[in-house]
């Protein structure tokens, strides 16, 4: 389990403002206002650009060139590329046919009535669209120093009129891994009814994520529409999920026992680490399978993406946990409510909770350093809130603080290091200086980690859910492989997977979104 651990787990690297594509250049630091000090305690501002090879500014065709380098990278790898004889079919997915293929229309649908619903596989999605005029705008991402616009564009998902496997000849299989995310059976739900309407009868979902690859003693689980049909009303993964798991060359063993050719892989980085890791191994045996991700991480820290399935479910069961602690907090004489949330490496929820609740007097995350005590820290104003207003509300992602924590170097089966418990620190840490100063405080501590990973998805995830389960199936069908599907600037896209897994995306502190949050905490610096 442990070789499969290191080779999926994805790089947390501590990285400075950095764009969402990658490598950086450095901008000259400048006055920003309240959160200054904030970007000036983390180093340099940088704008970056990918994993591309150093770009010469002096070069008059350096914008040509990043363009061609940037559509290379972004290039999503297809069966074609081994199979150069591969010849495609007629699609057998046709809204105009309201039922499942059978097997008698597995070469195209039965209308000689063209379908406009198609994707072309030209067609592209913007990845940026904001065109910033200077490096000092508010999260501005720069690829040189004068802010040129310059065009990007990915491709576009959804159903192909070509595709490239016979659904009757077909086996797909599903796998969860990591941990628990609201949503999770509403794609397990879409995959499967997506690929029934092609016309694939061999679907089946593998127990308790790559585990279930190697342990004998775990059968894989049948899967159709019957099966699924409610399984989205409730939370969890009807297939289970774990961390870990066998060698990448022992789950490629068993896919080819099994007679796996498209598999769809629901996870975060490490997850779609090992993904890869299994594309790539299917490529160099030569074997015409297609493997697709669909994100799933509740803490949104995915690159490139609008939002991953989970975030907005758990921003909203947040808000329970923050009025709570609201109400506990004011109700009480000098009452202090902390809250912690998820976010190892990501402080979305905690920001984005802060922003939706209305409630919070301090939010704390990750990205953004703070001292805890000393006359800026966080534990004066802690003190002068309650001397203003009585009472006060603390929300905290689960990664902030970690340098006031003893490290223990423990890593989980995924080789995702430890984190001390900054929550119960900072409570005890509160209680302790309330006490030096002789100020009764009241302290209610709240953590809802596990009751917001369990639940089902709200409305909102639910038809991300949907759409995205519906797009991995177009695009195994249409031939890639080594994707994952994903949502930018409202539109539905797929992306190499090697592009969205190099770090985990984080909060930008001179981002829009974060001075959003400061506004209305009305938190200062705290260093």
């Amino acid at each position: 389990m442990e070789a499969l651990s290191r080779a999926i787990t994805a790089p947390k690297l501590p990285l400075p403002r950095r764009t969402s594509n990658g490598s950086c250049f450095p901008l000259a630091r400048r006055s920003l206002g309240p959160s200054s000090s904030r970007v000036a305690k983390r180093g340099r501002v940088f704008a970056c650009q990918g994993q591309n090879p150093e770009i010469h500014f002096s070069d008059p065709d350096w914008k040509s060139k990043y363009q061609q380098e940037f559509e290379r990278r972004f290039s999503i790898p297809h069966i074609t590329d081994v199979f150069e004889d591969a010849e495609p079919i007629r699609s057998t997915f046709c809204l105009k046919m309201r039922t499942p293929v059978s097997e008698e229309f597995a070469g195209g649908y039965p209308s000689d009535e063209e379908w406009h619903g198609y994707i072309n596989n030209n067609d592209r999605v913007l990845l940026k669209v904001i065109n910033f005029s200077s490096p000092t705008s508010a999260g501005a991402e720069c690829i040189d120093p004068n802010c040129t616009w310059v065009e990007q564009w990915v491709h576009r998902a959804g159903p192909r009129e070509k595709i490239y496997f016979k659904p009757e000849e077909v086996k797909a299989a599903i796998v969860t891994c990591g941990g628990l995310c609201p949503g999770l059976n509403d794609v397990i739900r879409h995959i499967v009814i997506t690929l029934e309407i092609y016309g694939v009868r061999k679907i089946v979902g593998i127990p308790f994520g790559y585990r279930g690859f190697s342990d004998r003693s775990l059968t894989e689980m049948q899967l159709s529409r019957k099966v699924v049909q409610n399984i989205h009303l409730s939370g969890g993964s009807l297939l289970g999920v774990s961390r870990g798991g066998p060698e990448v060359s022992e789950i490629v063993d068993n896919m080819e026992e099994r007679g796996i050719n498209m598999l769809f892989v629901l996870g975060g980085n490490g997850t779609h680490a090992g993904a890869n890791a299994i594309h790539n191994e299917c490529r160099k045996r030569k074997l015409r399978v297609a493997v697709v991700g669909v994100p799933k991480t509740i803490d949104n820290d995915i690159l490139l993406m609008d939002k991953t399935f989970g975030f907005d479910t758990a921003v909203e069961e947040a808000q329970r946990a923050i009025n709570s602690a609201y109400i506990e907090a004011h109700s009480a004489y000098h009452g202090v409510g902390i809250v912690k949330l998820m976010g190892r490496y990501s402080g979305f929820i905690a920001m984005h909770a802060a922003l939706a609740s209305g409630q919070v007097d301090i939010c704390l995350i990750p990205e953004v350093p703070f001292n805890l005590h000393g006359p800026h820290g966080v534990l004066r104003h802690l003190k002068y809130l309650i001397e203003t207003k009585g009472s006060a509300v603390v929300c905290v992602a689960e990664g902030a603080g970690q340098n006031y924590i003893e490290r223990t170097n423990a890593k989980d089966a995924s080789g995702n290091n430890v984190l001390g418990d900054f929550g119960v620190y900072i409570q005890q840490e509160t209680k302790k200086y309330f006490k030096e100063i002789e100020v009764p405080v009241d302290v209610k501590y709240i953590d809802p980690t596990y009751m917001i990973r369990a639940i089902r998805a709200n409305a909102s995830d639910g038809i991300l859910c949907t759409v995205l389960g519906q797009n991995a199936v177009h695009g195994a069908f249409a031939g890639y492989s080594g994707i994952t599907v994903g949502i930018c600037n409202t539109h539905y896209v797929y992306f190499p997977i090697p592009e969205v897994i190099s770090h985990p995306r984080a909060v930008d502190p001179n981002s829009r979104m974060w001075h959003r949050c400061l506004t209305s905490t009305g938190q200062p610096d705290f260093v």
